[in-house]
């Protein structure tokens, strides 16, 4: 049997368009197929290590993806404010007691005084939101932003003994009634969302709302984390809400760290100085914020650990101006790192549907089962410069390998330019002076059903607000449940046609996504993905 989808008309004036850019999903649980929110709600929570600040920037860029409910400062282990009153505090294994060093207790680390870093970033997107509204309607206004800062757990890492304001947001979004599932990243330690989790635990546990209050908050929250980085998801949140859903990515495309030391040709080129120079670090007031190798800038002064705006200086150098150098110095000018980028590349509104399930994969990578799991840099051994590159290197090895093995495409080049041209939007006033996104629909519904065996029919439409070239194909992304490959035939043109394989079992998924690209500059990639269940 032939399941065809109908057509729509695929000529649309700039209206249309505006109104398609809105993607509608779905999320299908089971058999059930059910309207999920265009722009899921989030929480950022972030300590003030400086790819941090890079990540930020990225999201501010992206918020007119998302509903942003909090900006929240978080400590973690490399980051904790202090109390102020001449408290010392010290955690067997943290880095000061590290690569040979001995510098704890201690009453802050690595914490400036008066820290505000987000602030700082939120207003820098202020500047800019006047351009920014222009090529995208669904930025929010700066106002709205500041209102959802808050400072959350920061005196010392992993501390959850007293409320805070950050904490107290979180609570309040938890127990909140608004629809659709609350995202909080946690993109250093998770001190303050364990706090709001107990907070809410003391008041109801021996009450006879506990059971439902457990059940609504592990339904609603899905935590984004960057590792368990003061392991109070290990000793708290873990043990007493079990039920809570852990979305820790991999695979997907290098954003941290050391990213170049092993990156693909096809991705080095992203992260050279001269593409740096000409896509970020030069472009208005977000660029300018944005931290590059040997940029003169330090996030705390003084901090040992953070020798990377410093130019013109050799490892050796830099450990006698007694810095701990934990990687090979690079190019001045190019990719220093934004590692907490993979807890919401996956929620962006690109089609891919990434966030309404951690397995299906996107510009953030793919959920891996391993709660475990951290990113915490060199805990133990070597410390030399050749060392630390080759875990750097083999950390990157090992991801690439990951992402062969499922398969999975290299979206870098894509995320990259989708960046570079947010940003040209934050210094270009009128919408013609830029390039924007496709726009890509599917001609029927996103979730549907077929037998083993049988053809269907794909039919999508795309067309381009600037008037573009646009290069578009068929697909099949290997995150569905069934193992095999699918032939798709004709599948670089807006209508294919694909044959489920007749091994496919009943239950089994498929996934097929329809892409499109233009020739603007610089070029611009969309997506909608079909989910097919077998009968």
């Amino acid at each position: 049997m032939n399941l065809d989808l109908k057509r729509i008309p695929a000529r649309m004036g700039r209206y249309a368009l505006a109104l398609l850019m809105l993607p509608v999903v779905y999320h299908t649980t089971q058999a059930q197929t059910v309207n999920q929110p265009a722009r899921p709600r989030i929480v950022v929570t972030a300590d003030p290590e400086l790819d941090d600040n890079n990540s930020m920037i990225r999201f501010l860029l992206y918020s007119s993806d998302m509903e942003v409910e909090g900006l929240v400062y978080a400590s973690s282990a490399f980051h904790w404010k202090g109390d102020g009153k001449g408290t010392k505090w010290f955690v067997p294994g943290r880095e000061y007691a590290r690569f040979g060093l001995n510098l704890c207790p201690c009453e802050s680390w690595r914490w400036a005084k008066d820290e505000r870093f987000i602030h700082n970033a939120v207003e820098a997107y202020a500047k800019v939101y006047p351009n920014l509204k222009i090529h995208n309607p669904n930025y929010p206004s700066p106002d709205l932003l500041r209102s959802k800062i808050r400072y959350g757990n920061i005196q010392f890492d992993g501390d959850i003994s007293k409320d805070s304001p950050g904490s107290d947001l979180i609570r309040s979004l938890m127990l909140d009634d608004k629809p659709g599932q609350l995202y909080i990243t946690a993109w250093g330690g998770q001190s303050t969302i364990a706090r709001a989790l107990k907070s809410i635990q003391d008041q109801y546990q021996y009450t006879t709302e506990w059971e439902r209050i457990r059940e609504k908050i592990s339904r609603k929250v899905v935590l984004l984390p960057s590792g368990d980085q003061d392991d109070t998801y290990a000793t708290y949140i873990k043990p007493n809400w079990p039920g809570i859903e852990y979305r820790q990515f991999r695979g997907g495309p290098n954003y941290s760290y050391g990213a170049q030391l092993r990156a693909k040709p096809e991705d080095s080129v992203y992260m050279t100085a001269a593409w740096m120079k000409a896509n970020v670090s030069s472009l208005g007031p977000l660029g300018a914020l944005y931290r590059v190798w040997g940029d003169g800038k330090q996030m705390v002064k003084g901090d040992i650990m953070d020798y990377f705006g410093l130019a013109g200086h050799t490892t050796g150098e830099l450990r006698k101006m007694g810095y701990v150098v934990w990687m090979p110095v690079q190019e001045q000018g190019s990719w220093l790192g934004e590692g907490d980028d993979p807890t919401f590349m996956d929620m962006l509104g690109n089609g891919l549907r990434a966030y309404e399930a951690g397995w299906y994969g996107g510009w953030g990578g793919r959920e891996v089962i391993d709660p475990n799991a951290k990113n915490i840099f060199f805990q133990t051994g070597d410390t030399s410069s050749s060392a630390m590159a080759a875990k750097l290197s083999s950390s990157a090895a090992q991801a690439n390998k990951a992402a062969d093995a499922m398969a999975y495409p290299n979206f870098f080049p894509a995320a990259q330019q989708d960046f570079a041209a947010r940003l040209k939007w934050s210094v270009t006033p009128k919408y013609s002076g830029a390039n924007h996104e496709p726009v890509v629909t599917i001609e029927g519904p996103l979730n549907i059903m077929a037998s083993a065996g049988e053809k269907i029919h794909l039919n999508a439409t795309a067309a381009d607000p600037d008037g573009n070239a646009l290069t578009v194909k068929w697909w099949q992304f290997r995150s569905g449940s069934y193992p095999g490959k699918v032939d798709i035939t004709n599948a670089d043109a807006k209508q294919a046609e694909a044959e489920i394989p007749k091994d496919a079992l009943p239950g089994q998924t498929i996934h097929l996504v329809f892409e499109a690209t233009d020739n603007g500059s610089p070029s611009l990639t969309r997506y909608q993905r079909v989910i097919v269940t077998v009968r």
